[in-house]
């Protein structure tokens, strides 16, 4: 059997676009292990890149268990999901006093991460400011404080992701340059699944096995048409969309066999079939709504409005960032409208930390 990372179970199952699940058994794999074993005993900055799902951040506790780190802290921090007001606080700490509400004294992400490692995700998202900070304390290995002038020494090794080209984000003046080269030491670019086939099926197999005794039900096998259905998809999604998939198929599979269309994924390839299927769904929506606008009902709009952009905040875990891409719109427009509905009160930290931290994780 390949070898099988996994990410930690949260204590609340929650839809993500992250990966939980990575094997090694496409040869593209293999290579990928073995440069992952190669860079992980060092202390240097590590930059994965790769599409969202991919399992970038599997790779990045792969890191810092092979590494003379492991039994020290391991926090990830999703650089997307923290509003541009708290990312100083945020990754740095702060005073008491520092700002309105800041009641007592608090260490920020990289002193919680000290003789360990900080994962963070999405860090094609952060600020030209915010960019700058970074870079000072990643060439001065120190933090100050919001609303302090002491400097505090921190000892972390970096490990930062992005599913965005940077060197376009450098060309289009969103990522500076100095601080693209600091992250640029050692490159892990992770292939997309679709880049991938040999992973597919042992993927597959590992998760009618978790999702099997998470259900205490005994998984049925996949058929062979199931089994190509899988290989012949493109995966947008990547892991995580084959999750979902395996998922769905224990859920509604009423034979001895998982069946292609106990997957729920559309059957390859054809523009024609992919855009009618594409099309269903809406033409279940249009339908929906004619009862709704024969109701007569009052602020209809704005309510079908609050309700599209709540399932697609909590679809995308809260994230706003994610769920702008998904949606098609700007962050400052979902955060506007997420303030303006009520599902953000204007402060929203997201991290999350290793067992052996002290610092709680704040989900």
């Amino acid at each position: 059997m390949p070898p099988v990372l996994t990410l930690p179970d949260p204590a609340v199952p929650l839809p993500s676009p992250r990966a939980k699940a990575m094997v090694f058994e496409d040869p593209r794999s293999r290579q990928l292990l073995e440069r992952i074993r190669k860079v992980a005993p060092s202390n240097a900055t590590v930059l994965i890149e790769g599409e969202t799902g991919t399992g970038k951040e599997i790779v990045a506790r792969h890191l810092h268990e092979l590494s003379p780190r492991r039994g020290r802290p391991f926090v990830a921090v999703n650089c997307g999901a923290i509003s541009e007001n708290l990312i100083e606080s945020e990754l740095f700490g702060h005073e008491r006093g520092a700002f309105t509400g800041a009641g007592a004294a608090k260490p920020g992400w990289f002193e919680a991460a000290h003789q360990g490692t900080l994962f963070l995700d999405e860090i094609g998202e952060l600020s030209l400011a915010s960019q700058v900070k970074l870079l000072r304390v990643l060439q001065e290995s120190e933090v100050v404080r919001v609303g302090s002038r002491r400097p505090v020494h921190v000892d972390v090794r970096l490990i930062a992701a992005t599913n965005v080209d940077l060197t376009q984000a450098m060309a289009a003046g969103r990522f500076r340059e100095d601080l693209y080269y600091r992250l640029n030491v050692a490159v892990l670019r992770l292939p997309p699944l679709r880049e991938r086939p040999g992973d597919i099926l042992p993927l597959a197999e590992h998760f009618l096995r978790t999702f099997g005794a998470r259900l205490g039900v005994s998984p049925a096998p996949l058929g062979p048409e199931a089994a190509r259905r899988l290989l012949e998809h493109t995966w947008p999604g990547n892991i995580r969309e084959l999750e979902n998939a395996i998922h769905h198929a224990l859920l509604v599979c009423q034979g001895p066999r998982i069946q292609p269309e106990d997957l729920g994924i559309s059957e390859p390839p054809g523009i024609e079939k992919r855009g009618e299927s594409d099309a269903e769904p809406l033409s279940a929506l249009e339908r929906a709504l004619i009862p709704l606008f024969e109701r007569n009902l009052p602020d209809l709009y704005q309510r079908i409005e609050r309700l599209v952009l709540r399932s697609a905040f909590e679809f995308c875990e809260r994230n706003q960032v994610q769920t702008a891409r998904l949606l098609g719109l700007s962050r400052n427009i979902v955060r506007a409208r997420l303030l303006e509905f009520g599902e953000i009160d204007g402060a929203r930290r997201s991290a999350h930390v290793g067992e052996r931290s002290t610092v709680r994780n704040p989900r």
